[in-house]
């Protein structure tokens, strides 16, 4: 029998409201300082790393992991992880329930297609460079998984959620010791790369007068950004927000039904199901959300219940959850023979996805190629919200289509990229043979993104004009 004042009963309560806290000093340390307000650092970011010191100077001191103290009911460090773990799938599920918006002609269509191309071929890129310098690192230090190197890829091109969700099964089922906080560190590395580099790269460019910043307005909503025609209210015998919430948490049961389902019938698959979650949470959203839309045609539902700016508010606080949990779960002792590594890791995953996004966007999206670099450059190396930030400073309306190329892209992304992710997961047991699959994979999928430059004729090809 519990009682309320046991530290079992708040434990979660205090761990969550210190992680929310977290962030709320951090957002108020960022606005008091000049130097960290102009950085575009995610506050979530700052949240993380400030929970970070803190538990690492709690360590030195006492020789205990602070989360796992009776004050956060005794198990915080196996709780961040599941947090992490959950928002990044309930993170993609709100963001699946958001509407498609209109049709899209062929130009724009082929555009969000190079899109996704782009991204997985950056993935892949990632991998490719990481677990090359993995390799030499392995043959060097002694008893070192040779494979650590695909961890970059989902670090800076996945965000925290998937580096978190790789690590552990390398660190579960292959014994990579101190995988999940090795894939949680080139994460946190990740957001540093993009909000850093991201802001010399537009001072540089303000300098030379080759790009203009856009004004530092605040963000305005009209009332049609907020509700669209024949949603339901926003108040009546049920909250509208909580409509939202149901929906996200109802459409992840399913996803979790799913997942139950296949695990017990493919029982030596249940890790790689289980660090799918996100992809199946994305499914079950497209299945309720197919299941509305059809209620709504037929007329048994009369109103819209999704709302999309409440969805985005939604799928924002997972991902800033996700964000500052991963970070904060992060152990620093365990890595303390990896630092050179990763900071090797971090370094060539910053310079191969610039120069590789500065290549694609100069090539495939002449019109807005800046717009489309930093987008994609923020995502690449942080997460979406990154991409989305970074974009701002040059294209604060959104005039062009880089952020809408970044929303639709996730379809082509995932198709194209759950071939990967199922390969990273079988990488341990032949490493060299899943590297040259990376390697193939990467010259497939950039015949197929530069296609219109390999394949095209030549405009002096008589056969043209005949």
């Amino acid at each position: 029998m519990e009682n309320f004042w046991d530290f079992s009963v708040w434990g979660g309560l205090v761990l969550v409201g210190t992680l929310l806290g977290s962030m709320l000093l951090g957002n108020a340390i960022k606005k008091a300082t000049p130097g960290l307000r102009s950085s575009l650092i995610p506050t979530s970011v700052i949240g993380g790393m400030i929970l970070l010191v803190i538990s690492e100077i709690y360590h030195a001191c006492t020789g205990k992991v602070m989360y796992n103290t009776q004050l956060f009911g005794g198990n915080g460090s196996a709780l961040l992880e599941i947090l992490t773990y959950h928002c990044l799938a309930l993170g993609f599920i709100a963001s699946t329930f958001k509407s498609s918006g209109a049709k899209l002609g062929k130009e724009r269509t082929k555009e969000i297609f190079n899109t996704g191309v782009t991204t997985v071929s950056t993935y892949l890129l990632q991998a490719i460079v990481g677990m090359g310098i993995t390799f030499i690192a392995a043959r060097i230090m002694s008893g070192f998984f040779p494979v650590a190197g695909i961890l970059l890829p989902f670090g800076y091109g996945q965000g925290t959620g998937q580096a978190m969700n790789y690590g552990q099964i390398y660190e579960n089922q292959y014994g990579f010791v101190g995988g999940k906080s090795f894939g949680l560190t080139i994460a946190a590395l990740g957001f540093l790369s993009a909000s850093i580099g991201g802001v010399i790269y537009l001072n540089v460019k303000k300098r030379r007068g080759t790009l203009k910043i856009a004004s530092g307005k605040r963000e305005t909503y009209k009332a049609e950004d907020i509700q669209s025609e024949n949603e339901i209210p926003m108040q009546e015998s049920i909250d509208k927000m909580t409509i939202q919430v149901a929906l996200v948490i109802f459409a992840y049961l399913i996803a979790y039904l799913i997942i139950y389902i296949l695990g017990t019938l493919l029982p030596g698959m249940k890790a790689v199901l289980y660090g799918f979650n996100f992809l199946f949470g994305v499914l079950a959203a497209v299945m309720v959300k197919f299941a509305l839309n059809n209620l709504r045609k037929a007329k048994a539902m009369k109103h819209k219940y999704v709302n999309d700016f409440l969805m985005t508010r939604v799928s924002n606080f997972f991902f800033d959850v996700m964000v500052v949990a991963g970070i904060a779960a992060i152990r620093l002792d365990i890595l303390e023979n990896y630092w050179g590594l990763i900071i090797i890791l971090a370094c060539a995953g910053m310079l191969i996805t610039f120069f590789y996004e500065r290549l694609v966007a100069k090539t495939l999206f002449r019109s807005y190629y800046e717009e489309q670099f930093l987008m994609m450059y923020g995502m690449l190396t942080g997460t979406a919200s990154t991409g989305i930030i970074l974009l701002r400073e040059i294209d604060g309306e959104f005039k062009t289509p880089a952020a809408d190329n970044m929303v639709y892209q996730n379809f082509p992304a995932i198709v194209f990229g759950f071939p990967m992710m199922i390969l990273a997961t079988l990488a341990p047991d032949k490493p060299w043979l899943a590297y040259a699959i990376f390697v193939g994979f990467f010259i497939v999928m950039n015949i197929i993104l530069f296609r219109s430059f390999i394949f095209r004729r030549s405009q002096n090809d008589p056969k043209d004009h005949k």
